[in-house]
């Protein structure tokens, strides 16, 4: 009797191999849009467009791909996305003009927004609770290291002819692996359990079979049954206080602070970018060392407590110490090369590497600072303008000696550094853990693409409104409110998230089938109050 293929190290392929390209892409652009500009001259609203093409396609996605998921199953909408990649790729890569270079862009953002649903789901599902955080959490670490890969690519095909032909190809050779990681994997958990395959995997665990399964509309999502209510609060409020802590502008000023200890030109920008990446990485994975040993509450509540004080730190530091806010497209000669670079603070204009761009984690943090950056406000580089508030937030008063200044851009930096980190072992990996968790799994898909869909609208609100916030109350007070955001997303995690480690997914659901308010997975979470009953399954013989 032959041995089943080695089903973890290929949940763990998939896994990894999914988020690497997700990242990949979202990061790609950086590197190519330079060349881009060159060989086809586009102006900055061009690029703007160019960029915020990914958006639209994963918007969609967000819209529709929960229905696909749900409908086809989770493998195969794995499968079609990673074919859909292919024909945006090809279309990218072959592209003539600016039209073809948007379509290509477009199909690539469907293609990675569906993907990123449909694995966190998969991997969810196929793996035992002893498993599950660290395998869809290996998802997160995907994104950050397909950033760095496509910087080292990039970097590597910057003087290349038509080197963003290549930059966009080889986005291709990561989907492919995971395709073929797939075609050993059975289609879903029912699969599983009539063929015992995955038993060993789930440590006896494995679905219930037969026709006694409930059904659930999208409309569902917002009634009392089954506590699906209390279900879409505790998703939707993760989604949204993920973004509205303002994680994505804050590493708008990566560079700038960088560029106020000391790095200036290129090295400010190899460090904002590599460096913050390297930090990234290990955060993510100190996160999947703990998140099946200290939980996904307690890494949520340590991440949100430190993103509230680290991202305070830099707004009061910035009242000292004056941050340039950096010109825009529209304000700086010969600048059309930067623009549009995701999370490009328009500081490095000596730059030869990319600023870091925002991946959100879910990932989820799509690549519009380009909007931001280039809207019509009135700035330094127009003479003829207005004065407006300055955007440094700086008070009025004597200057700090040049050895304070120092010590607190260094606090700026270490803020920087913290705030980064906490965002990646908190909210970074475990919100789409526990999405992939919480909702039962005939409406998963759905449920999951509904939250999906907020995060990226939350991220293009956040990203408009950047610039007015900054304008009506100055950069230190806008960190200042995003650390109060912060404070205010972590009452909610206390008051409202359920811890799920070393639970099963229908344990999950019984749990939450039991209170009809999810306040109720408050502070006696943990306390000897509460008793959880397993429920008794078998496998089909």
């Amino acid at each position: 009797m032959g041995r089943p293929p080695p089903l973890l190290p290929l949940c763990a392929s998939v896994s990894l191999l999914g988020g690497l390209t997700f990242g990949y892409e979202l990061a790609v652009i950086s590197g190519a849009l330079l060349p881009l500009q060159l060989d086809f001259g586009l102006s900055c609203l061009e690029q703007e467009f160019l960029v915020g093409s990914l958006l639209l396609g994963a918007l969609l996605a967000s819209l529709v791909g929960g229905f696909l998921i749900d409908c086809y199953g989770r493998k195969q909408a794995i499968l079609g996305s990673n074919l859909v990649l292919l024909a945006g790729s090809l279309t990218l890569g072959l592209a003539g003009s600016l039209t073809w270079l948007v379509l290509g862009r477009s199909v690539v953002g469907f293609a990675i927004s569906l993907s990123s649903m449909a694995c966190c789901i998969y991997v969810s599902e196929l793996v035992g609770p002893r498993q599950r955080g660290v395998l869809v959490s290996l998802y997160e670490a995907g994104i950050t290291v397909g950033i760095l890969l496509s910087y080292a690519l990039n970097y590597a095909l910057a003087g290349t002819p038509w080197g963003w032909r290549h930059m966009f190809g080889w986005a291709t050779a990561p989907a492919l692996l995971q395709s073929l990681s797939l075609l050993f994997l059975p289609a879903g958990a029912d699969e599983t359990a009539a063929h015992k395959d995955l038993i060993p995997l789930q440590g006896g665990e494995a679905p219930k079979l037969g026709l006694g399964r409930p059904r659930y509309s999208f409309l569902d999502l917002f009634r009392a049954r089954d506590n699906m209510r209390g279900r879409t609060t505790v998703g939707l409020g993760l989604v949204l206080f993920q973004q509205l802590t303002g994680q994505p502008n804050v590493l708008c000023y990566a560079s700038t602070i960088f560029s106020s200890v000391g790095f200036h030109g290129g090295s400010s920008a190899m460090l904002a970018s590599v460096g913050l990446g390297a930090v990234k990485v290990a955060a993510t994975l100190t996160a999947m060392g703990l998140v099946d040993r200290a939980g996904r509450r307690a890494l949520l509540l340590a991440g949100c407590a430190f993103m509230a004080l680290s991202v305070s730190g830099i707004g009061l530091v910035s009242f000292a110490v004056p941050m340039d806010s950096g010109p825009s497209c529209l304000a700086v000669p010969n600048a059309t090369g930067q623009m549009g670079l995701p999370e490009d603070s328009g500081l490095l204009r000596d730059s030869s590497l990319p600023p870091m761009p925002r991946t959100n984690e879910d990932q989820r943090e799509p690549i519009l600072s380009t909007v931001k950056k280039t809207k019509p406000h009135p700035r330094s580089g127009d003479p003829s303008a207005p004065p407006q508030p300055a955007l440094s937030s700086a008070l009025p008063g004597p200057p700090l000696p040049a050895q304070g200044h120092a010590l607190l851009r260094w606090t700026a930096l270490l803020c920087l550094m913290v705030f980064v980190s906490a965002f990646s072992f908190g909210f970074g990996p475990v919100t789409w853990l526990v999405l992939s968790e919480i909702y039962p799994v005939e409406i998963r898909g759905r449920a999951f693409a509904f939250c999906n869909s907020f995060n990226w609208a939350a991220n293009l609100f956040i990203s408009l409104s950047f610039l007015d916030l900054i304008g009506t109350i100055g950069l230190s007070w806008t960190f200042l409110l995003y650390g109060l955001t912060a404070v205010l997303g972590l009452g909610f995690i206390y008051l409202f998230v359920p811890e799920t480690k070393g639970q099963s997914l229908a344990e999950i659901d019984q749990q939450f089938q039991k209170r009809r308010f999810a306040l109720s997975f408050g502070h006696r979470q943990n306390s000897t109050g509460i008793q959880y009953s397993r429920i008794e399954v078998s496998a089909a013989s």
